[in-house]
């Protein structure tokens, strides 16, 4: 779905590239998280696969990037647009109404889905977030999980390939958090939805994502399935990226000849891990 190739690019403002020599493969279908301590790169790598970078912020551009055959140096950012889905971190900045419904029908009509069609897309975009009952509520009197969701179901309405969100759960608490973490795995699955998550929360990115892109200082350090970029908690805490605890504590064990199991994701997993290794 996704295809980048020696990419590095410099802010037009900037003396140095802020990402370079960047490659990447995401496939069709898969829920990948991208994260990285502040600075090191990850907001502007998702710049360059939704068409913002080069479209709206102007630089040297060097490599390719492709979104579903698309360059996106030579498509516009509106044909982009078609197959990539966005969700900023300012949820506030990107809702342009009032009403939820008109949030909805806004992006449906500029986009020119026909109009036989726009009920049931507003339905099932609202119903696939478990928003239904707000539909004719005023965002403003929304709370700050509902607003993210709400922007979330608005792109959803469009249908693209790829959903992109940047920090989605930066403003929730971890109820709320993972609560928006589940209905995007389920929304992936049942409708065979490539999505890209840009988060600090690396638990949340491992227990769902099926692949973790670790950025740092502008390179891609690690890209591969969960448990094996969690199995470098060392390196990873060097980088100013915090692996949970229960996830260090295991690999310490492992280290130590302790522990020969598989790596650790989350409290539940260690348990069970720890339980093995005290017996």
């Amino acid at each position: 779905m996704i295809e980048i190739r020696n990419f590095t690019f410099t802010y037009r403002e900037s003396a140095e590239p802020v990402v370079q020599d960047i490659n990447l493969t995401i496939p069709d279908g898969a829920f990948v998280g991208i994260t990285g301590s502040a600075g090191s790169g990850k907001s502007t790598l998702t710049y360059a696969m939704n068409g913002i970078i080069p479209h709206c912020y102007p630089g040297d551009f060097y490599g390719t990037v492709l979104v579903e055959g698309l360059d996106t140096c030579e498509a516009s950012l509106t044909d982009i647009s078609q197959v990539v889905g966005s969700v900023c971190q300012d949820i506030d900045s990107q809702i342009v109404t009032s009403i939820v419904e008109d949030e909805m029908l806004y992006g449906l009509e500029n986009f020119g889905v026909p109009h036989s069609e726009i009920d049931a897309r507003v339905d099932e975009a609202l119903t696939d977030m478990g928003i239904a009952d707000l539909r004719d509520r005023v965002i403003a009197s929304l709370s700050g999980g509902q607003k993210q969701k709400v922007a979330i179901a608005s792109i959803l309405a469009l249908k693209p390939k790829v959903l992109m969100l940047d920090e989605p759960t930066a403003e929730l608490d971890p109820a709320s958090s993972l609560q928006v973490f589940q209905l995007l795995e389920r929304y992936a699955r049942e409708h065979g939805t490539t999505v890209v998550v840009v988060e600090q929360k690396i638990a949340l990115l491992s227990q769902f994502a099926d692949m973790l892109v670790i950025v740092d200082d502008g390179r891609i350090r690690f890209a591969d399935s969960p448990a094996n970029v969690l199995a470098h908690s060392d390196e990873l805490l060097e980088i100013g990226v915090n692996c949970p605890r229960s996830t260090t504590l295991m690999n310490r064990l492992a280290v130590d000849g302790l522990y020969a199991g598989p790596v650790c994701r989350n409290v539940e997993e260690a348990c069970v891990a720890l339980a093995e290794v005290i017996a």
